[in-house]
């Protein structure tokens, strides 16, 4: 649609959020100023020029060891959740000999990188933390702190005594099957060769970083770094704030999404000057965060209760009506409204052309763009930081404070538009032609999402015959379950997103995955099998499956703003909800549960011991 065009058919008046038909109008002519023809090609990789974003500020730079050469029965590659989840099925099934690599200084995955001030898990403690049926305390509060997450990781760590399993500080490079001895052989920065018969790829589908591809970003002569590797030493302070290392500085934060709405907070009360740099507003609710009552933490303590109440949260997503909203937060009240409106459309269709639950998402939307006006008194700003687009076609955020920071006095908002910066100098931002001298530059660009495990963790995966998975997947991906893959023997990939499942809780779909990649090494271990390896069949019929059962709405994600969650407005019938297993989480789980059950023999091929 040409803008011209678009300026016809917007009213002229404020009355558009009683207007569907404009709304609509609307939101595709906010979503065309974003679209970009590279797509995802428009961040830049961290690694060559650019590896200094993913070094590790709080590790010993000067960390060295001598070279390990073994053999173990597992490898885990990952110190995070999926680390940590996989060695507690491990243990549960009698099996002791298995290694985890992480590239960090210690356990705690995301959480040992993001420390960035004000930085939270969006989802409640109570059914975010891995393993705190068995091994947790107390959480301080409804959504912890990153450092209280990071405790509880290191905490399960050393319960489950995983400390003298772990190589920290290690990166893998290439992982190589060897035919010969049924192993894989794996390579790391610093030398090491370890032979592993069985390998989970938990490196986790929001791992490396990436940045913004604006010209001369090479160029700046200051301080700049990624929030996921926030830099303490020269802003000061901790995660509650007091950033004095910036009390005469100007900064400029790019980026307006989950990350930057925390940090943005911290950054203001402390900064000589913010800049604020958004292509695309935020749409954020309250947090209503708040301390864990002690009373009903020491009354809630059935056996089960963690995954009853996991269930429960993912229930109000799926539509399945739940008696209790045990979570009872942002996320559920508005998954029920959106689900009471879908029953309510099936039950009694409407005539209008407009879906019911397009009318509740206007309506959810059109609460957040009142609040705005209701808490920022610049009527320009407020304008600028409205978000223009439904309330899935980005991660819902939850915060509290955000929209305030743009009342003071020392921050400014530069509204790109949906556009890139025109240029970074050496000692300056620039857009629209007009020029911010800045001391420093924090990117709030996000994550590679849902990239293929090796690529997340930085290695190359080399399966039979020299098969390079870039080559396997030459003409498309193909998986079985989303975890195992042809020609690549006894390795699975722990919560990939593309072609599985995901949870906005992803601590429940990772106890899954790794619950089912600990029963395929104990079937082979019971069964005297030296490998298991998906057949050619068993992926394609896997493809056929997630054919058959797509629910993706192709038509919303090709509507939505770019984002992550519609591969960046490109080809949506690649992205990520449109590549996963329709049915949603609870019917993958009893899926492959059943498939184990019946299904295994005929998916997979064995290889015997010799």
């Amino acid at each position: 649609m040409l803008k011209s065009q678009v300026d016809e058919l917007m009213p002229s008046d404020s009355n558009i959020e009683n207007d569907p038909q404009s709304l609509r109008t609307k939101y595709l002519a906010e979503r065309d100023k974003r679209v970009r023809p590279e797509g995802d090609a428009q961040y830049i990789s961290v690694g060559d020029e650019f590896a200094g974003y993913e070094s590790d500020p709080y590790g010993d730079p000067d960390f060295a060891r001598d070279p390990i050469t073994e053999d173990t029965e597992v490898l885990l590659i990952g110190g995070g959740h999926a680390g940590l989840l996989g060695a507690y099925h491990l243990r549960q099934a009698g099996v002791d000999e298995f290694r985890i690599i992480e590239k960090a200084g210690d356990f705690g995955g995301t959480w040992y990188w993001n420390r960035y001030p004000n930085c939270r898990c969006d989802v409640e403690s109570y059914i975010y933390l891995p393993l705190i049926e068995q091994f947790g305390k107390m959480p301080t509060e409804k959504y912890i702190r990153s450092s209280e997450i990071l405790a509880h990781a290191q905490r399960v760590a050393r319960t489950l005594n995983l400390y003298d399993k772990a190589i920290f500080r290690t990166t893998v490079k290439e992982l190589r099957w060897n035919e010969e001895i049924g192993r894989w052989m794996v390579s790391t920065d610093r030398g090491d060769t370890i032979r592993a018969r069985f390998v989970a790829m938990g490196s986790g589908p929001l791992n490396r970083p990436k940045l913004p591809g604006i010209p001369g970003i090479e160029t700046f002569k200051g301080r700049s770094f990624h929030t996921s590797r926030w830099d303490y030493g020269y802003t000061g302070g901790d995660e509650t704030g007091n950033l004095t290392g910036l009390r005469d500085k100007r900064v400029a934060i790019v980026g307006t999404g989950a990350t930057a709405v925390q940090a943005i907070t911290a950054l203001a009360e402390s900064c000589g000057h913010l800049f604020v740099v958004q292509r695309t507003p935020a749409a954020v609710d309250p947090r209503d965060n708040r301390p864990t009552d002690p009373a009903w933490w020491s009354s809630h303590r059935e056996p089960g209760w963690w995954e009853q109440r996991a269930r429960n949260f993912e229930g109000f997503f799926l539509g399945v009506p739940q008696e209790e909203d045990l979570v009872s937060d942002g996320w559920t009240t508005n998954w029920k409204r959106f689900a009471d409106a879908a029953r309510q459309a099936a039950c009694a269709p409407s005539d209008s052309e407009i879906p019911v639950t397009q009318g509740v998402d206007f309506e959810k939307m059109g609460v957040i763009r009142a609040r705005i006006d209701a808490i920022v008194k610049d009527p320009a700003t407020a304008e600028a930081l409205k978000p223009w687009y439904n309330w899935f076609c980005k991660r819902p955020l939850f915060h509290d404070g955000y929209y305030e920071v743009f009342n003071r006095p020392n921050v400014t908002l530069i509204d790109t538009k949906g556009k890139s910066l025109d240029r970074i100098t050496e000692n300056a931002i620039v857009f629209d032609g007009v020029e911010h001298e800045v001391d420093c530059i924090i990117y709030a660009s996000g994550f590679e999402a849902a990239a293929p495990s090796n690529r997340s963790g930085g290695f190359d995966l080399i399966g039979k015959g020299g098969l390079a998975l870039e080559e396997h997947w030459s003409d498309g991906m193909r998986t079985l379950h989303g975890m195992l893959i042809h020609n690549f023997p006894n390795i699975a990939t722990i919560h990939g997103i593309k072609q599985t499942v995901t949870s906005w809780n992803g601590s429940l779909i990772l106890y899954k995955h790794t619950e089912h990649f600990v029963k395929l090494v104990q079937y082979c271990r019971d069964h005297g099998y030296k490998s298991f390896e998906a057949t050619k069949d068993a992926e394609a019929g896997w493809l056929e499956v997630l054919k058959a059962k797509s629910v993706a709405d192709l038509q919303f994600l090709a509507d939505c703003t770019p984002g992550y969650i519609n591969n960046e407005g490109k080809n949506p019938e690649q992205a990520i909800y449109a590549s996963m297993y329709g049915p949603g989480l609870f019917d993958f789980i009893d899926l492959i549960k059943q498939w184990r059950e019946s299904e295994i023999t005929h998916d997979l091929e064995f290889e015997p011991l010799n």
